[in-house]
């Protein structure tokens, strides 16, 4: 019987978001259906980056979605924007970074947990 190595994969991220994560607070994070995305699955390592700053992660659930609408009606908004963030926020944030070509390409939420040093 073989078993799969996981695969590891880095993000770059915003310095807000970053520490959500490292935190704990920020348990899924979006992105859009890039061909990267898409070869991600669970149990793969991410390691998001931000400056000099690295924090590991494992990558949990990966749930896509036809839209970031349809995403956070589905999604724990709190586990991807904190707590401060209301939904039409996190909204307005995420078109922000993504306009609507890339949210065409599918609304990735991949679950992530922080992996122990």
């Amino acid at each position: 019987m073989t078993t799969s190595v996981p695969s590891e994969h880095t993000l770059n991220i915003r310095k807000p978001y970053f520490d959500l994560i490292s935190q704990g607070t920020k348990t899924i994070e979006i992105r859009v259906g890039y061909p990267k995305i898409r070869k991600f699955k669970p149990g793969d390592l991410l390691c998001f980056i931000s400056g000099d700053a690295t924090v590991q992660t494992r990558v949990t659930a990966i749930t896509e979605y036809r839209s970031f609408e349809e995403m956070l009606d589905a999604e724990e908004s709190a586990a991807i924007g904190g707590h401060s963030m209301t939904r039409d926020e996190l909204l307005a944030a995420i078109r922000e970074i993504y306009p609507a070509e890339k949210e065409a390409l599918g609304a990735f939420a991949i679950h992530i947990e922080l992996v122990k040093k």
